[in-house]
């Protein structure tokens, strides 16, 4: 327009007066040089809505509406749901100048340029729009639409709460930071969260013993980022590792992972803390009675942020209610604890006790094509125990860390090619040293675990409805055991390393109508030390029958080569008496599974039904991974167990008001050959459990109430006592004959978020577990009592009513 000026004011020598900011924005085709001067200004007029005034004969000035003297404005609205959209970035292009649009998806820009405006948004498809589109009286709305993904369209809107949804391929994700709320938490502890899910639960209350559909803790892979995980809890096991102010996606998959998964031959469990590079930088601290928590993101550049997060607990500085709680809960029945009575030792005077964990993430984004990811992590559990007598002393210590790293680069190629290279490393280690005050005997203990991997992933887009996955990995474990006695004099150390390959291929069709999706992979494992290859076949397929009712059918052949086995039950402190070991193929085979699932899935009118029912068979593993406390504890013997269930959810809401319900039903047998008796109920035999939660959300003020009840865990009774010149010995009944007693708790949460400005908020929460103090024995095992040659047993049991308060403050 400028140009356009200068040029008729040289023609028809005339000046022209006006406000830059008034006539920047406009860009247009200059009039033709054979018009004449009133002709000119009309046209510039009618294409600007600019009015031109005579002044004289060779002065004109140039003014606008008044009532556009406002700042560039507009809301970005999603075209499906026509609600605003945060985060947008808005560019001006060859400026540098851009901005982002806030929660309601409004936005400025000042008035510099005439050139095109750019909006971005990663779920949403780019827009380019004039500057003078926005030149108007009022701010216009402009409608963007969503990206559409394949593999990214949820099943279900709305499971269990807010914040959690099921995919189309039958895994169930949950979004952190859109988090509604469940009993007995302050916030979105990920491993206690998933735990509400049908299918799954710890049969000890810790999230270091988790059971999906009767399978062992270590038989679930945990990914950070890309980075596995091999330590999961803080306070050994009664707190999630992973800090939920800093997770963004969480992804959990029972049955049908893709086949670029592995080494695991129960449930995946995926945790992408990245988040989107036009995120605001943000500031979150806040505590608990256990912890506190920061979180702090910092832009860097347009292209560049990292992200630092950190969590520590509080316990060395103060003993909270809900700290003495948990510690009466997790170290019953350890050293820790005077056996004959079961009481806790004062943790006042004899015990130190810690915990913490941090990340780092880096993201760079490489022109508009490329991507950089830098993630690191750490976490760490410490105790010191002190035993002190009149004359002696002893201490004890416990440490236990998990660190690792990974750095990917991912490149878009083109609309249908996109590569993903990853990097990874795991370090886990696990110490004790024991020193016993009646005997002056140490024990040393060490278990470390290194795990290398490199992985490459190929995604060709054959059609809008057809695409193909290629991929290779190598992966490198090792894993030291080290035991060490001062009297009598004993050391060993137990070095393996095992290295494996594997190629993937799997392929996703997905019909236009989006009603039907069929995903195909196999994935061949080979185990260089073995010289053995295995082959895995995964599908999951999803139909829709009608508007209200989907058809699901999920299946997988896994394997892993890592698990977790029991020495002696009081072996690292009797805390964390597991300790990782790698497959020998021998007297520690790998374990293989087959699992198949058929669902089903009814939405109508607010109400949710689902319904799965599976058929799970896990081969290769060993009695020390069981935990088995009864005849079986010192045997050393392989085998397999099968699991047959079903899992049911029925879910209403009523506005602000939903329910829910969820029943699960397991069969879960061993098979020994080599043991007598050797068919019995599995040790992690939950035959029946039922879930319940009422929820109620209004303007920011979050309520729930539920209950968990389940049948009690088999256990082995004795028969009688047979008493030798030698030590005591138990006998005992057929396995796994007897159970526990039913498990019963009711817990309670309320939140309340109080948004001050847009950028400052404030989130409280308080929660009560176990809110009518039910006393739960959750294992029992049985022993001699020297004094009197009896049986005596011992119970370990549930936490007792235990409240929580939490604030988080985000700025």
């Amino acid at each position: 327009m400028k140009e356009i000026l200068a040029q008729i004011s040289k023609q028809h020598d005339v000046k022209f007066n006006y406000i830059e900011d008034e006539i920047i924005l406009f860009a247009l085709i200059p009039p033709k040089k054979e018009l004449n001067l009133e002709q000119k200004l009309n046209y510039l007029s009618s294409e600007t809505k600019l009015t031109f005034h005579k002044i004289s004969s060779k002065y004109y000035t140039i003014s606008n509406d008044k009532k556009l003297d406002k700042p560039l404005c507009g809301f970005l609205i999603n075209d499906e749901t026509k609600i605003g959209i945060e985060n947008a970035l808005i560019i001006i292009e060859n400026t540098n100048t851009s901005t982002f649009s806030d929660p309601n998806g409004y936005f400025e820009l000042p008035k510099i340029s005439s050139n095109t405006i750019k909006i971005e948004h990663q779920g949403f498809e780019n827009i380019e729009i004039n500057p003078e589109d926005l030149y108007v009286i009022n701010c216009p709305n402009f409608y963007l639409k969503p990206i559409i993904q394949t593999l990214e369209e949820v099943k279900t809107g709305l499971y269990l709460t807010t914040g959690i949804f099921k995919k189309n391929d039958g895994s169930i994700i949950i979004k952190p930071k859109n988090f509604g709320i469940l009993p007995g938490l302050t916030e979105p502890d990920v491993l206690q969260t998933m735990q509400q899910i049908p299918g799954i639960i710890s049969i000890d209350e810790t999230i270091s013993n988790i059971s999906v559909r009767g399978g062992t803790h270590d038989q679930n892979l945990f990914l950070w980022n890309d980075i596995r995980m091999y330590q999961t809890g803080h306070f050994f096991g009664l707190i999630s590792a992973f800090n939920p102010t800093l997770s963004h996606t969480i992804s959990i998959t029972k049955n049908g992972s893709s086949a670029f998964f592995g080494e695991s031959v129960s449930s995946l469990v995926t945790l992408f803390s990245r988040s989107e590079n036009n995120e605001k930088p943000t500031t979150t601290i806040g505590s608990n009675m256990i912890s506190a928590e920061f979180y702090k993101k910092l832009k860097l550049s347009k292209t560049t942020s990292i992200t630092i997060s950190g969590r520590r607990s509080l316990t060395d500085f103060f003993n909270s209610p809900t700290f003495k709680n948990y510690s009466k809960r997790i170290f019953q029945n350890t050293e820790i604890t005077d056996l004959s009575t079961n009481q806790i030792v004062d943790y006042n005077n004899n015990v130190d006790f810690y915990f913490y964990d941090a990340s780092i993430q880096l993201q760079q984004k490489i022109g508009k094509k490329n991507e950089l990811n830098l993630d690191l992590i750490t976490i760490k559990n410490h105790l010191d125990f002190e035993e002190y007598s009149a004359t002696d002393s002893s201490r004890s210590e416990l440490k236990q860390t998990n660190f690792g790293g990974s750095l990917s680069w991912k490149t878009n190629w083109n609309e249908k090619n996109s590569t993903q290279i990853i990097s990874s490393f795991s370090n886990y280690n696990l110490i004790s040293e024991n020193q016993t005050l009646e005997s002056n005997q140490t024990l040393n203990q060490e278990n470390k675990v290194l795990d290398l991997a490199l992985k490459l992933q190929h995604n060709y887009a054959v059609s809008n409805k057809f695409k193909l996955g290629f991929g290779y990995q190598i992966n490198e474990i090792g894993v030291t055991n080290f035991d060490e006695i001062n009297l009598p004099i004993f050391s060993r150390t137990i070095t393996n390393v095992l290295v494996s390959h594997s190629g993937i291929t799997e392929g996703t069709f997905e019909s236009n109508d989006k009603k039907s999706l069929l995903k195909l992979g196999l994935r061949g494992n080979y185990f260089e030390k073995f010289n053995v290859v295995l082959i895995e076949p995964r599908l999951q397929f999803n139909q829709k029958i009608s508007s209200n009712f989907k058809l699901e059918i999920l299946g997988e052949f896994k394997s892993q080569t890592l698990s977790q086995i029991i020495d002696l039950q009081q072996d690292f402190l009797g805390i964390e008496k597991r300790r990782w070991t790698l497959a020998n193929n021998e007297s520690i085979p790998i374990q293989k599974s087959k699992q198949v699932s058929i669902g089903f899935t009814f939405k109508k009118n607010n109400w949710l039904i689902n319904l799965d029912n599976f058929y799970k068979e896990i081969d290769g593993i060993t009695t020390s991974s069981q935990g088995f406390q009864n005849q079986f504890e010192f045997i050393k013997s392989t085998g397999s167990y099968a699991v047959f269930g079903s899992e049911l959810l029925i879910q209403k809401n009523f506005g602000n008001f939903y329910t829910w319900i969820n029943y699960t039903f397991n069969e879960n047998n061993y098979s020994f050959e080599s043991l007598t008796n050797g068919n019995f109920q599995n040790n992690f035999e939950i035959m029946h459990t039922i879930n319940w939660s009422a929820i109620y959300e209004w303007n920011n003020l979050k309520i729930a109430l539920g209950s968990k009840y389940h049948t009690g865990r088999p256990i082995t009774t004795p028969l009688n006592l047979v008493v030798t010149e030698a030590n005591p010995n138990i006998i005992y009944d057929l396995p796994n004959r007897s159970k526990l007693d039913d498990y019963f708790q009711m817990n309670f949460s309320v939140s309340k978020k109080w948004n001050f400005n847009d950028t400052l908020n404030l989130q409280t929460a308080f929660s009560i577990i176990n809110v009518l103090n039910t006393k739960n024995s959750i294992n029992r095992f049985y022993r001699v009592n020297s004094n009197n040659n009896s049986i005596e047993s011992v119970d370990t049991y549930s936490m007792e009513f235990t409240p929580n308060f939490s604030f988080k403050l985000s700025f």
